[in-house]
């Protein structure tokens, strides 16, 4: 401890070993809630509950680690909410692809972000993507985890007469759902610690309580390595060469790199840092952090929002990174419990993230048609076709398409040609199949 708080004091920061820890502590209990809402998710694509619970925690402990002995950052890196969803609705649900071959298109995606993030292609691909469309995927992810949760929350089911209706007052889980959701609000308007995993403790207390979930099959054993045996190393490159593949593998690094460039810079401009070398230093770190995921068996790491808890605690250095990372990784021992927490403890996060997330629509310039159109397509074409991807694509298209016919064509960058050119390629290739 002696020898870390000397190295501490040699740091421009000046800051302490116990002040690090502290904050490390304090993030990774704002931020545990996302080894539960991650592996929920990734079930959903098939990958084994307890196998993505295990990659989840892995993938975070060696995340944060990255971060905080290559940046020095206390910039947490987890499983995103919203890249996961791209992941298994569109990835595995919407495209066709195996659970083993969309984690193979996660450590394609971590290499071209690597190439980007190792190269002065950051600023390149940064400056070519207008903040609109930038802005109208955050919105459009954010819709689409608010419908997530809904639907896990059973608040709402597939009509008899419409595509979705509300499910009935009666239903066990939609009133744990709806409560389990004032109480997150509470907690997150409050600014309580922890109030997100203070929330699904509630969410799951309330869940056995109202006979919306049942500890049947509860067993306390320990850690069961054998389930994670199906999903570690498992990607799958058997379609390596098909267009779906080299699409999902675009759409993720297209998503990662515009989310965590934002977020970094967040995160930094709190530390008070505007350091052009930190920064990339820290999107390196992200970069190499979502290769390895791929391997580990889940969706991809990002700089979580919840970094701002470390770093408003005093959380200065990669210290408390790689703290909050030790934490993921003791987290494996308490499995069984993670396990019995049931959808409707769950899915409040998610429409509470979902909300939050529509607050960049304030930046959309929608008084102007050739910015503000291809922004909606962005954001009524992601939830409504329940495909991140899909979203993306035809604002891609649509904005370019815009600008040219309103004489506006030198508005837009050469690369962002390349990319809509590209995402009507995937379209056209999809009609000939």
């Amino acid at each position: 401890m002696e020898a870390l708080q000397a190295r501490l004091n040699k740091n421009k920061w000046k800051t302490t070993a116990k002040q690090e820890i502290m904050a490390g502590v304090l993030s990774f209990f704002t931020a545990a809630y996302i080894i539960v809402v991650n592996s929920s998710i990734l079930a959903d694509a098939g990958i084994p509950l307890e196998g993505a619970i295990i990659a989840t925690a892995l993938s975070s402990f060696v995340g944060c680690l990255l971060m905080g002995f290559w940046s020095n950052t206390p910039i947490l890196l987890a499983p995103g909410l919203g890249i996961n969803a791209l992941f298994t609705y569109t990835l595995v649900k919407s495209m066709g692809l195996s659970w083993q071959a969309a984690l193979a298109s996660v450590v394609a995606a971590g290499l071209m972000f690597a190439l980007i993030a190792f190269s002065k292609l950051a600023d390149l691909v940064t400056k070519a993507i207008p903040d609109t469309l930038k802005n109208a995927i955050t919105v459009g992810i954010g819709l689409l985890l608010t419908f997530i949760g809904l639907q896990k929350g059973g608040v709402i089911h597939p009509g008899k007469t419409t595509f979705i209706e509300l499910a009935d007052f009666r239903s066990p889980a939609l009133l744990v759902t709806l409560l389990t959701l004032v109480i997150t609000i509470f907690l997150f308007v409050k600014n309580v610690p922890g109030n997100l995993l203070i929330s699904i403790v509630a969410g799951t207390i309330l869940s056995y309580a109202f006979g919306a979930a049942n500890v049947e099959h509860f067993s306390w054993e320990g850690l069961n390595l054998n389930s994670f045996t199906s999903v570690f190393m498992a990607p799958s490159w058997s379609g390596v060469l098909s267009v779906p593949f080299w699409a999902a593998a675009f759409s993720l690094a297209l998503v990662l790199v515009f989310e965590n460039i934002g977020l970094i810079h967040g995160h930094l401009h709190m530390l008070g840092q505007t350091d052009a070398h930190l920064f990339k230093k820290a999107f390196q770190a992200n970069a190499l952090s979502v290769i390895t995921c791929g391997f580990l068996g889940t969706s991809p790491t990002v700089a979580t929002v919840e970094s701002a808890a470390g770093i408003a605690a005093g959380g200065k250095t990669g210290l408390t990174a790689i703290t909050t990372g030790s934490l993921f990784l003791l987290s494996l021992f308490f499995i069984p419990v993670i396990k019995l927490i049931p959808d409707p403890a769950i899915a409040p996060i998610l429409i509470l993230i979902g909300g939050l997330m529509l607050e960049n629509i304030k930046n959309i310039p929608l008084n102007d048609l050739t910015e503000g159109f291809p922004a909606y397509i962005i954001i009524a074409f992601i939830p409504l076709t329940f495909s991140i991807e899909n979203g993306i694509a035809f604002g891609f298209i649509v904005y370019p398409v815009m600008k040219l016919f309103t004489g506006r064509a030198k508005e837009v960058a050469f690369p962002l040609y390349i990319i809509a050119g590209l995402f009507l390629l995937h379209f056209v290739s999809q009609a000939f199949q």
